[in-house]
């Protein structure tokens, strides 16, 4: 069987092909069986969820920009403690799939997460990457949801409503890193590789991964979709450039950190952004 390289095009990997023993790899629909279980522990059973609460909103009178969609919340209202128990617990159990991946990715002897560029050998590429990708998605993304919310055509987002409480910034912080690694590890990164080791088209590949990442932000409305798909885009082809995840979860982190942290400072002062 081919392999896919680390961009998801045609080629041999490392350890492409072949099983811990050394044999012939494991066969195509294993491959898709494999595929099938990683996402629906994670991004494929969040797609559905977003799907079944965007059917409610816009089935419930008002319209959407009048109902509002709560990223981190608090799970213990008035008990602190408890509600950060609940928050580290939400936190490290989203990235039990991504463990999940890693451990496949080793077991097909393809070096773990450094086989989709997710490791420590090019921090400074990683980062400034990064920075400069967060910079010019993160601005076009806020003005297209606040363009699609005067539009009618998404939710209130409303990134954080955690208590005021000294863990409410780390959390915050960790929350978006969080969100960072799982979608880019999950949703570019191994599903660029499994969908080429199973033969698509690169075209095929690239649409799968973005109409999944807009699936799974259908929760925040018709703009959150479609935003969200085009980022997408972007973000493949930007992995099959560089061949690496990294600098593509470091703009993630980098944009749900400013989302967060802006709201919580922002939210109530400035007449411009919208809030619950």
């Amino acid at each position: 069987m081919a392999d896919a390289d680390v961009r998801g095009q045609g080629g041999r990997g490392p350890g492409a092909g072949r099983s811990p023993g050394g044999t012939e790899g494991p066969c195509r629909s294993f491959l898709g069986s494999e595929t099938l279980l990683v996402l629906a522990l994670s991004l494929g059973a969040s797609a559905l969820s977003a799907l079944i609460s965007f059917i409610g909103s816009v089935t419930k009178p008002g319209g959407l920009k009048h109902q509002a969609a709560t990223l981190n919340a608090s799970h213990a209202p008035g008990r602190p403690w408890l509600d950060l128990a609940w928050q580290l617990f939400g936190i490290a159990s989203a990235l039990v799939p991504v463990a999940l991946v890693a451990h496949f990715l080793l077991r097909e002897r393809a070096g773990g997460l450094r086989a989709i560029g997710f490791d420590r050998r090019r921090p400074g590429f990683d980062l400034s990457r990064g920075v400069g990708l967060a910079a010019v998605i993160g601005g076009s993304g806020l003005l297209l949801y606040l363009g699609a919310r005067a539009a009618g055509a998404n939710l209130t987002v409303v990134p954080e409503a955690l208590p005021e409480v000294w863990w409410k910034i780390p959390v915050l912080i960790a929350s978006a890193v969080q969100n960072a690694v799982v979608e880019e590890v999950i949703v570019v990164g191994y599903l660029v590789r499994r969908l080429g080791q199973l033969g698509w088209a690169p075209m095929a590949v690239l649409a799968a991964s973005a109409v999944l990442r807009g699936s799974y932000h259908l929760y925040q409305g018709i703009g959150g979709f479609f935003g969200n798909m085009v980022m997408g885009v972007i973000f493949v082809l930007l992995y099959r450039r560089w061949g690496r995840v990294g600098p593509l979860v470091a703009a993630h982190a980098l944009i749900d950190i400013v989302a967060f942290l802006g709201y919580a400072l922002l939210a109530g002062r400035v007449g411009w952004l919208p809030t619950a």
